[in-house]
């Protein structure tokens, strides 16, 4: 029987996407890439779903790229499994958390940066190795580490390539929150357990928000004011609203 490298556990409102490959430190491959792919398109697509968390089995998020796998592929285009979950990850309307557990390197590190909400083990260790390895940022991470951090510290963790601590990673805002390794699933469910009593819809129109690049305020203004009118006149804001308005 072949071992299963992605386990989709789907409970009501979430989906859970574990990269289980512990004994590679949960390093990607091209298959695990597909898996992941699909699992994220069909959570995105289940009006049912209001969240996925990304984990990792093991003591590690993900060492990042199975090098030896990535080598073999002979086309390494946008068309690669790789490039097509980058895209799917940037572009679904799903709320997306993170729980790292350990050693997040490369893709384990910037896969974060397409996630609404990061929470880390203390003990977690990051790296961008990719110049030390004569290669170059991925995942969009050129563009959203500079905007996340600055120029100055994103250059710092692509030029230099170094580990960093959790603390760092916290500092630089690249993790909302840093628990010790024996709080982190029972915080990640705690703020799971708050989302899914979100309405699906608010959650998914203000990921989109945060999302959209304006280019001034008075366009993000009126582009969250068509938004507000419409979600104002919906059931479930009548409720939210009446239930807010009878307790006070």
């Amino acid at each position: 029987m072949t071992e299963q490298h992605i386990i989709i556990d789907k409970k009501p409102s979430v989906v859970t996407i574990r990269l289980n490959r512990p004994d590679k430190k949960n390093a990607f491959t091209q298959q695990m890439y597909s898996e992941a792919t699909a699992a994220l398109k069909a959570a995105d697509e289940d009006e049912s779903i209001k969240v996925v968390v990304f984990e990792g089995s093991g003591d590690s998020f993900s060492a990042g790229n199975d090098l030896n796998d990535f080598l073999a592929i002979e086309s390494l285009d946008e068309t690669a499994p790789p490039f097509k979950f980058l895209h799917l990850l940037n572009k679904v309307n799903v709320t997306i958390v993170a729980k790292v557990n350990g050693l997040a390197i490369g893709i384990g590190t910037t896969l974060l940066l397409h996630c609404d909400l990061v929470y880390s083990a203390d003990n977690a260790i990051f790296a961008l190795p990719f110049v030390q390895l004569g290669l170059l940022p991925e995942a969009g991470s050129s563009l959203l580490l500079p905007r996340i951090m600055g120029h100055q510290r994103a250059s710092e963790l692509l030029l230099l390539g170094d580990t960093f601590s959790s603390d760092k990673a916290h500092h630089y805002g690249l993790v909302n929150e840093v628990a010790s390794a024996n709080d982190l699933d029972q915080r990640v469910e705690q703020v799971v357990s708050h989302l899914v009593k979100q309405s699906r819809n608010a959650l998914r129109t203000s990921k989109k928000l945060i999302k959209t690049e304006s280019d001034t305020v008075s366009e993000r203004i009126s582009l969250e004011a068509g938004y507000f009118a419409k979600a104002l006149s919906s059931d479930t804001a009548k409720q939210a609203i009446a239930a807010k308005l009878k307790k006070n």
